[in-house]
């Protein structure tokens, strides 16, 4: 058995996921915050238009695309200062061989990724 990761690293790994999907679809990025408590992890420009990512780890069995309203409500409130758009990525990470075991370092996952999730006005 590997080293199970820690919840920083999970958040990376997640970071990184979203990263990639968002230089394949031609985002440039204009800033980067690691930090899982601080928010957006991507300030992103595409089509000259300014983006707010906000990125989540999701253990097993939490769905992924289900977000903390409230705080994504507040990155709108912060992102519609800026003229950005304000997206969720939740990226749900689990063991391949059991879910319910953790994810270890250099072994085998699943990616329960459906993409960016705007955030938009009710």
């Amino acid at each position: 058995m590997g080293k199970p990761l820690s919840e920083r690293e999970l958040h990376n790994l997640a970071m990184n996921i979203v990263g990639k999907e968002l230089e394949a679809e031609g985002f440039e990025f204009m800033g980067v915050n690691s930090e899982p408590k601080r928010n957006p992890q991507f300030v992103c420009l595409k089509d000259k238009v300014l983006h707010f990512i906000t990125v989540r780890y999701v253990a097993y069995p939490e769905n992924p695309s289900r977000f903390d309203e409230a705080l994504m409500a507040k990155m709108k409130e912060h992102a519609d200062k800026q003229e950005a758009r304000t997206y969720y990525a939740g990226v749900g990470l689990s063991n391949a061989e059991n879910q319910e075991l953790p994810v270890y370092l250099d072994e085998a996952y699943v990616v329960d990724y459906i993409g960016l999730i705007e955030i938009k006005d009710e």
